[in-house]
Parts: C-alpha cells; structure tokens; sequence
C-alpha cells in the first residue's frame, strides 16, 4: 500500500488556497478515482495523466488509485491538478522518495506527451505560497508572468520528466530570476491635438487628482474620446502592490501580461453592445469581467446611453463599493473592481440638441437611458461645446508646458489628500466630509441653499462636497470656500440639459 501527499493551490477569484493533493495506492481492480469537489475538466485528469506517465518512461501502477483533492469545500477546475497529481503517485509508486516534496508546490497541466502547459491565474498562487516561503514547480511557458514576483524560489519546468530528475537529484530545474522593473514610465502627459476646451481639460485634472467619475457630454467631433485617453497620462504609476494587484486579475483571466507596462495603470473601453456579464463578469466558473480588469485604472465607456440600462445599472454597486461579488450555483468569486470611470455622450439621439432634428421629448428619452441612480454616482458632468472657430492647429510647447504644469499640480494635490486623511477624496465617507472639507458657516450655508435649489440627491451633495475638496486641494487651500463650491456645482452639465429641456 502506497500513500503521498504532494502540496498545490486552487484558483478562487483573486485568492488561491492551498490543497492538498493525496495519492493512495491499493491492490484490488484496476481504477482511478477522483475525489474532492472536483469538476469535469479535473476529473479528466485520470486520462492526461496516465499518458503523461506513459509517455514520459515510467509505469503506469496497475493498483487501484484513488486521489483526493483536500479540503472538499473549495471547487477545483481546471488541468492545473495534473502535475501534482503525477508527482503523488510516482511517491505512492515508490519510483520517488517519500519527502522529496515537502518543501514544494506543483501546478501544472499535462499534456499526452508528458509536457507541462501554462495555466491561469498564477500570479495570485505564486503571491499565496510566497506568504509562506515555499518553493514552487510552475510551468516553463509561465516563466514570463512567475517572474514577476519576487521573493520566492520558482522552478520552471518543460516537462514531467525534467520535475522527476530535479526531485532525484539528477539535474537541477532552473530557477527564474526576477524580471519586475521598478523603474516606472513617467511619460509626459499631451493634449496638444486637443484644440480649446479649457473647462473639459480643468475638469480632467480634478478627475485626476482625486479618481473622480466623469462624465464628457457634448456633440459628436468635440473631442470627448481624445479627453478620456489623456487621463491615464495625468494619472501616477501603480506602486509594486498594486501593480501586482492589477497582473493577478489579468492572470486569472488568461490575459497576457506585459513586463516593460506592467506599472502603467489599465486602460478598458467596451464596447457600448457588450452585455452586464461582459462587464461585472461570471460564467460557469465565475471569471472577471471588464469592471476588474480595469482596476486601478480607468473604465471608458464612450455612447454611454447606447450602453442600455440594465448594463449601466449594474455598475451601481461597483462604484460604490470597489469590487463585485460573482455568485453561480457552484461557484462564488470575489474580485477587485476599484476603477474610475469615464465616460462619453452625445446630447441628444441625433448628435446635437441644436441641430433641429428631433423634439426634446425625444432627447430626454435617450437621456433617460441613463438611470438617476447611476448619474448620482458620477461626479463631474462636464459640457464639451462644438468650438466657434475651425482651427487647424496651435502652438505646441505651450500646450505641453501646460499639461506637465497640470500633472505637478495632480501629483500636489494628491499627496496633500495622502497627508491629511490617507486616502483619495473621491473616497471619502461622508462622516469624514466636516473635517476634510473645514467649512465656515457662511459658506455651509451656501451649498445647503444651493443643494436645495437644484433639487441635489444627498449622495450628489456629498459627491460635490468631495469636488470641491479636491478644488481646494489643487489650489493648496486648507479649507473649501465659496469659490471651490461654485466650480464644483458648475460640473453639472447633463442636469442644466435636461432643466432646459424640461421647461421647454
């Protein structure tokens, strides 16, 4: 009777519990039994693995084996089993020595031939079993990803054989070095082909300086897109956690992850047909979705209201509370989804509410497309008019010198906000909001009248309060004034739009 116990994770969202993976070894009918909640695609594990024995020189044991996958209560998907697998039971065999794993963590696929495939989501199983000074056995078409964490001794393997000689002490794995670049893309930020739009761009550096939600709204060809791609230029770099961050949801969704960029904070623009699940995520076997992989960077939705509603809708709680609970019938998934959002419209259904080609009623059912909900949760809506004058270009250095300005401001105001409260102010709690903000009396008074004439929800009369804050705080301000009030309630541009049209 033979008996192995071989250590690997499981995938789980963004996490990846440890698991055991026992091997016992019996005389009676020849079988192979896999047991542990595991799913189909494991439970296909018996084929792989057998062939991969084969193939790879050794006997296959004509025993009846049985495999658990421990603990039962987390559900196991995936080939990323198999290696750990094949490991148990050449223990079991008696073909390795008992021990010679006990340091070790195995994931990988198999292939018939015995070769060793990439899997998903290793990041987050290399940052697990760093927590506890592991070695791990990866799959050598992984070396690029595993060598972005550091800290860890990772063993790359082509094949099953190479993993037998290594544990044997035939011929050493090699170990990966570490690739992580720390030396951050500091590129300088450009609008020179944005012609005019001085409020846009003031509004884009306030977004920036705090990760406000925005909201770009006018006709088409006013430069709402080339806007929303000059934020991620106004943005810091990711520190080395959150890049980290960033790189395990990308590897847990089978996304390529770029080493020289890995620092650059996420770019995401759906397309306006993509579905709610496009966006939040799930399946099966609950993956992230757009929301997720846009995590600490920037969500572009442009044609917001061509979005449809239960696809917007559904970005309510996100936005809130910076991640999204994905729940199926066998699976549930937790992941991160702290994004800012930026988004783009057209007034009206046919491009412009001036151009006489439809009736207001007609423009405020497009409008609202967009539910009031979902527009209390942005921050800045921001009017981009169609320029007076068709001018080609303009001058160039003083439109760079004032974008590099405007990144120094950014990076000003947000380590004030670091300082003074440890956080962003877009992610204020409204409890913090007396002290953040410092308010006399004269001008509390002034944004309550104002809050009541406009009829404000008291979630936009926080969010305002935070916009202002962040006024303040590019203007090196201790306290909000009047004058960051007024700014701040001026960002209001859909709401004036759908005034003028209701009163038309």
């Amino acid at each position: 009777m033979g008996y192995a116990v071989v250590n690997t994770r499981a995938g789980e969202g963004v996490g990846a519990p440890s698991v055991q993976v026992e091997v016992h070894l019996a005389n009676g009918l020849h079988a192979f039994h896999l047991v542990g909640m595991a799913e189909t695609c494991v439970k296909e594990a018996r084929d792989r693995v057998r062939s991969a024995l084969i193939n790879s020189g050794f006997e296959f044991p004509a025993k009846r084996i049985t495999v658990n996958l421990a603990p039962a209560t987390i559900p196991k998907h995936g080939g990323r089993y198999d290696l750990p697998i094949a490991i148990g039971i050449l223990i079991a065999a008696g073909v390795l020595v008992a021990g010679c794993t006990s340091d070790y963590e195995f994931i990988g696929e198999l292939g018939l031939d015995g070769k060793i495939k990439a899997v998903r989501g290793l990041i987050p199983a290399l940052l697990a079993a760093r927590e506890h000074a592991t070695h791990i056995v990866i799959p050598a078409e992984n070396s690029h990803e595993a060598s972005l964490v550091s800290g860890i001794d990772r063993r790359a393997a082509p094949d099953l054989a190479s993993v037998f000689n290594h544990l044997n002490g035939i011929s050493s794995l090699p170990a990966l070095c570490d690739t992580l670049n720390t030396a951050q893309d500091t590129a300088a930020p450009k609008w020179d082909d944005i012609i005019g739009q001085h409020q846009a761009k003031r509004a884009l550096v306030i977004a920036a300086a705090a990760e406000h939600h925005i909201l770009f709204v006018g006709p088409p060809g006013t430069g709402k897109s080339l806007l929303a791609n000059r934020l991620l230029s106004l943005l810091p770099p990711l520190s080395v956690e959150q890049a980290l961050q960033v790189a395990s949801i990308a590897s847990v969704k089978g996304v390529t992850i770029d080493a020289e960029s890995l620092f650059s904070r996420p770019f995401r623009a759906p397309h306006h047909t993509s579905s709610a699940i496009a966006l939040t995520g799930g399946g099966t076997q609950p993956m992230p979705g757009e929301i997720s992989l846009a995590h600490l960077g920037v969500l572009f939705l442009d044609e917001l209201p061509e979005f449809g509603r239960r696809a917007l809708d559904v970005l309510r709680e996100p936005l809130e509370t910076g991640d999204i609970c994905i729940s199926r019938a066998q699976a549930q998934a937790v992941y991160p989804a702290r994004f800012q959002l930026v988004a783009a419209m057209n007034p009206s259904p046919t491009g412009d509410i001036h151009d006489g080609r439809t009736s207001p009623d007609n423009i405020l059912r497009y409008i609202n497309r967009i539910s009031g909900p979902f527009l209390d949760r942005i921050d800045l809506q921001v009017s981009v008019p169609r320029l007076d004058e068709y001018t080609l270009s303009h001058t160039g250095t003083t439109q760079t010198d004032s974008a590099q300005r405007a990144k120094a401001q950014i990076n000003h105001a947000r380590e004030r906000q670091t300082i003074r409260q440890g956080k962003l102010n877009s992610a204020l709690h409204s409890a913090e909001l007396t002290e953040a903000c410092r308010l006399s009396a004269k001008d509390l008074e002034f944004v309550q009248q104002a809050a009541r004439q406009l009829k404000l929800s008291m979630r936009v009369f926080h969010r305002t309060l935070k916009v202002a804050r962040t006024i303040a705080d590019l203007e090196s301000s201790d306290s909000v004034t009047q004058q960051h009030i007024s700014e701040a309630l001026g960002y209001r541009a859909l709401d004036t739009i759908i005034a003028q049209l209701s009163s038309s």
